[in-house]
């Protein structure tokens, strides 16, 4: 499996969930943009599970550590890394063999030959979403750059299907509303989302 993407800008996600650290390195950054942390901060706390009562109750803290391709609030526009530490792990709950439903641990045994670090899941964790949350944060700040604003929403659950965006007049009013834990543009769909979520549990 490849961890890396892009073209013109290229990312490059590496570590394990119960590894000593999770990172991405973004290669071809604009020397001299002037990054906002804060904004990266609030994006990734966005991600955090335990947040709500719909995510998982274990709660991981992703404090990121920039290593290079930074200096005095800028990027040089050499390569940009950056790690988060893992700290919540508890790796005597996995065991070697053991596959889970609805996870990717067999196929990450059939592709690594036994070789993978299975503890977690591994590099097919859902904590390596937060390096792709910090590289998404950093795209958010260079398209705001341009004007171009970047939003999304929850569409359907269980049949129930929120609102839908102008796909020619964008309210920019609803696109700022959507930044909360549970992103939908019609409140009452929300709600019954929820319920329908709830149901299930």
């Amino acid at each position: 499996m490849s961890g890396i993407w892009g073209r013109k800008i290229k990312l490059s996600i590496f570590g394990e969930s119960h590894g000593k650290a999770i990172g991405i390195t973004i290669d071809g950054l604009p020397p001299g943009f002037e990054l906002d942390l804060d904004f990266i901060k609030k994006e990734l706390n966005r991600r955090a599970p335990g947040k709500n009562f719909f995510s998982t109750s274990r709660a991981e803290e992703d404090e990121f550590e920039i290593l290079s391709g930074f200096f005095k609030g800028r990027t040089t526009g050499t390569p940009f890394c950056a790690v988060i530490k893992n700290k919540n792990t508890r790796s005597e709950d996995y065991e070697q063999g053991l596959i889970r439903p609805g996870h990717a641990d067999y196929t990450g045994y059939i592709r690594y030959g036994g070789f993978n670090d299975y503890r977690g899941g591994g590099h097919f964790s859902g904590r390596l979403t937060a390096p792709l949350v910090f590289a998404g944060a950093v795209a958010k700040q260079l398209l705001g750059s341009k004007d171009i604003i970047i939003g999304s929403h929850i569409k359907s659950i269980g049949g129930i299907e929120d609102e839908a965006f102008d796909m020619v007049e964008i309210d920019l009013a609803k696109l700022e509303k959507l930044d909360r834990d549970f992103p939908v543009l019609d409140q009452r769909k929300g709600e019954k989302m929820k319920e329908a979520i709830l149901s299930v549990r």
